[in-house]
């Protein structure tokens, strides 16, 4: 069963039935789909579904946090007399093996101010991202890992 397809049928219904075809219905609708199918699944099995969605949640707030705290800092740096930037490329390994997990990743690097990712090894195991403010390699390693790449996967997989 394809849950996400019938929390999605449900929300666009909640939509027709309510009359009004707005974002904030449909998001309405959706959680009380999800509410639904949640109930519903206990008769067909345990799914990944439901655990997706918060994770999903999760990592879009993680990612709204950590884009916002880039501008920040890309504004500090820009209207402050002195620039504290010590850019640098760093080598990144990679836990994401399919094409989809290293592009999501790659791109969601790239989206955040200060950060671009620049190229990928031929064998796909490492990642080549500029970054403008390096304390040192195995710092931005770490928090590339244990941030967007651990979350991403956790929503992926």
């Amino acid at each position: 069963m394809n849950y996400f397809l019938y929390n999605i049928l449900l929300a666009l219904t909640w939509m027709f039935l309510t009359g009004d075809l707005d974002f904030n219905n449909f998001l309405e609708g959706f959680l009380i789909g999800f509410a639904i199918v949640l109930i519903l699944k206990a008769s067909s099995g345990e799914t990944k579904y439901f655990s997706r969605i918060p994770k999903l949640i999760s990592f879009i707030i993680y990612f709204t946090y950590e884009l916002i705290l880039a501008n920040l800092k890309i504004a500090m740096d820009i209207l402050t007399p002195t620039h504290l930037m010590k850019p640098a490329i760093v080598a990144i390994p990679l836990d994401a093996k399919t094409d989809l997990e290293i592009t999501l990743l790659a791109n969601i690097i790239t989206l955040t101010p200060g950060t671009l990712s620049l190229d990928l090894s031929k064998d796909r195991k490492t990642l080549y991202i500029h970054a403008m403010y390096v304390v040192s390699a195995e710092e931005t390693i770490k928090e590339i890992k244990e941030g967007f790449e651990k979350k991403l996967l956790e929503v992926m997989r």
